[in-house]
C-alpha cells in the first residue's frame, strides 16, 4: 500500500462522532417536601431548621407522597411529549454517601411516571428532535458544606434542610452531537419548565442540575468507547466548557491507544478540565427495590386529560404566536418568548401602548437592544429591571419618542436615568429641560454655524464624500445638546451644503 493510502486509513481512523446523553434534575416548586409536611422554603434558612424525623431519617417514621409534585411532573412529561403510565410506582435506591440521611434515597426504577417523549431544539438555524428516556420524580439529598481550616484537617459539615425537597428528573437518550447542541437542549428544557411554573430552571442556586454522559464513536459505528459521566457543572457555559473538555480529552486518548474507561468525573471550572472521581456505578449496584411503605401510584386517564387540559401556552407556540400576531421576525420572536418573563414583559408592554404590528417591532428592538444591554451591565433578570421600569414606565417614554418629544439617543440616556431612579419618563424629561428642538430656525443657526467652523468636512461632502454629513450631524448635534431632531438637522445640512 502506498504511503498516501496508510496515511488516508490513519486520518480516517481518528475521525470521531461525540454522543452526549443528559440527565437534569430540578427542583419542584412546592411548598412542602416531598414525602412529608417540611417547607421548601429553606434556601435563606440556618441549617437544619426546616427537617422533621421523615426527612431526618429517623427510624419507624412514614412517608406520604406530595400529589402537587407528581402533578407537575405529569405536566413536565405531557410538555415534553412522553406517554404517561397508567401504573407507577417508587423504588429505594441504596447507596452509602452522608448526604443521604436514610442510607437509601426514595426514587423510581422500572415504572416510572412517564417514558418515551422528545424536544425540538434549533442549532445553526437546524432543528432537531431530542429524544427524552423518562421523566421521573424523586426526593433531593441533605447538602454536605466542605470545610478546610488552615493548618488543620478537612471536615464536612450535613445541611439536612435540602434532604427531601420533590426532584424531578429528565432523562434524555444520547442524541446530542455537540457540547453546542446540549447547551441548547438544557436551555430550551428549562425554558418549558419555566412556562410550566414547576421549577425556577436556576443552575446557579441548584435547584436545576445536569449530569453529562459523553463518549465517542468512529465515525459510521453504532458502537461507542467507555463513556464519562460528568458532574458539578453549575452554568450553561460550564456545561458547553466540560462537554468540549472532555470530547477533545477521549479523542486525544483515542489516538494515542489508550484505553478509556468508564467513570464519574468532576468539572474543575477554575482549571478548566475535568478529573476523575471514581469508577462508574452500575445499576444492580443499588440494589432497587420497591419502596414498601408507599403503595403504588394509578395515574388514571381523566387526571392525566385534565392536567393537560390546564398545560399553558408553551415556548413554540408562542413564538409562533409572537410571528403571526405583532409580524415579528423569527429572530426577535425566538430571543423574546427564550424567556417567559420576558415575554410578560413584551406582551404587556402592548397591552399598554394598544401597539400596532410595527410597534411591536419597535418594542421588540429596545428590549433585546437597551433594555438587554442594562440587565447585563447590571448582571440582572427581566424581574429586577421590571421592578424599576414597568411596562407603562417604557411605554410612556417609547410615546415621547413616537411623538417626536425626545429623540432615540435621548431616550435611551432617559430609560438609564428611570432604571437608576426609578423615575418617570416625562418627569425626568421635564426636569432636565430634554426636550427635542423641531424649531427650524433655532436648529438652522446650529447648522450654519458647524459649516463655517468645519469648512474642510463641507468640502469633503461636496466631493462626494456621504461621511463628512454625518460628522456635521454630529456638531450639530454636539452644539445643541443632544436635542436636536435628528431629521431635520439633515435637511438643513442638505439644504445649506446644497446652496454653497
Amino acid at each position: 500500500m502506498s504511503a498516501i493510502g496508510i496515511i488516508a486509513i490513519l486520518t480516517f481512523a481518528m475521525e470521531y462522532e461525540t454522543v452526549i446523553g443528559l440527565e437534569v434534575h430540578a427542583q419542584l416548586l412546592t411548598k412542602s417536601k416531598m414525602f412529608c409536611r417540611c417547607s421548601t422554603a429553606y434556601a435563606s434558612a440556618p441549617p437544619n431548621t426546616h427537617v422533621c424525623p421523615v426527612c431526618l431519617g429517623m427510624p419507624g417514621v412514614l412517608p406520604t407522597i406530595n400529589q402537587q409534585a407528581v402533578e407537575f411532573t405529569v405536566m413536565t412529561a405531557l410538555a415534553l411529549n412522553c406517554t404517561i403510565s397508567d401504573y407507577t410506582k417508587f423504588d429505594r435506591k441504596n447507596y452509602p454517601y452522608p448526604d443521604l440521611m436514610k442510607g437509601y434515597q426514595i426514587s423510581q426504577y422500572d415504572t416510572p411516571i412517564s417514558h418515551d417523549g422528545w424536544l425540538n431544539i434549533e442549532v445553526d438555524g437546524n432543528s432537531r428532535k431530542i429524544g427524552v428516556t423518562r421523566v421521573h420524580l424523586e426526593e433531593d439529598v441533605a447538602k454536605l458544606l466542605h470545610r478546610t481550616p488552615k493548618n488543620e484537617e478537612s471536615y464536612s459539615l450535613v445541611d439536612v434542610n435540602r434532604s427531601g425537597v420533590p426532584l424531578m428528573e429528565v432523562v434524555g437518550e444520547p442524541d446530542l452531537r455537540s457540547p453546542e447542541e446540549a447547551r441548547q437542549y438544557l436551555i430550551k428544557l428549562r425554558t418549558i419548565l419555566q412556562y410550566l411554573g414547576v421549577s425556577t430552571g436556576n443552575m446557579e442556586e441548584g435547584s436545576f442540575r445536569c449530569d453529562a454522559n459523553i463518549s465517542i464513536r468512529p465515525m459510521g459505528s453504532p458502537d461507542t468507547l467507555a463513556k464519562a459521566e460528568i458532574k458539578n457543572m453549575n452554568s450553561f457555559k460550564a456545561v458547553y466548557l466540560a462537554l468540549e473538555y472532555e470530547a477533545r480529552r477521549q479523542r486525544k486518548r483515542a489516538d494515542e491507544g489508550k484505553k478509556l474507561t468508564q467513570e464519574t468525573r468532576g468539572w474543575v471550572e477554575a482549571k478548566g478540565i475535568t478529573v476523575a472521581q471514581r469508577s462508574k456505578e452500575y445499576a444492580h449496584d443499588y440494589r432497587y427495590f420497591p419502596e414498601p411503605d408507599l403503595p403504588p401510584l394509578v395515574l388514571s386517564r381523566e387526571w392525566v386529560e385534565e392536567i393537560r387540559a390546564k398545560l399553558p401556552e408553551l415556548p413554540e407556540a408562542r413564538r409562533d404566536r409572537f410571528m403571526a400576531e405583532y409580524g415579528l421576525p423569527p429572530y426577535d420572536a425566538n430571543l423574546i418568548t427564550g424567556s417567559k418573563d420576558m415575554a410578560d414583559y413584551f406582551e404587556e408592554c402592548l397591552k399598554e401602548s394598544e401597539a400596532e404590528p410595527a410597534q411591536a417591532k419597535e418594542l421588540s428592538n429596545w428590549l433585546l437592544g437597551e433594555v438587554s444591554r442594562i440587565m447585563n451591565t447590571n448582571g440582572i433578570d427581566i424581574k429586577a429591571f421590571r421592578a424599576k421600569v414597568s411596562p407603562r414606565q417604557l411605554c410612556a417614554l417609547l410615546s415621547n419618542t413616537r411623538r417626536a418629544i425626545i429623540n432615540k439617543a435621548t431616550a435611551k440616556s432617559v430609560l438609564e436615568e428611570m432604571f437608576r431612579t426609578g423615575g418617570s419618563a416625562d418627569d425626568i424629561i421635564n426636569q432636565r429641560d430634554l426636550s427635542q428642538i423641531s424649531d427650524s430656525g433655532e436648529i438652522e443657526k446650529e447648522v450654519i454655524e458647524a459649516i463655517k467652523n468645519n469648512p474642510q468636512a463641507a468640502a469633503d461632502y461636496k466631493a462626494g464624500k456621504q461621511q463628512s454629513l454625518k460628522f456635521l450631524m454630529g456638531q450639530v448635534m454636539r452644539a445643541t445638546g443632544g436635542r436636536a431632531n435628528p431629521g431635520l438637522v439633515i435637511k438643513l445640512l442638505e439644504k445649506k451644503l446644497g446652496e454653497g
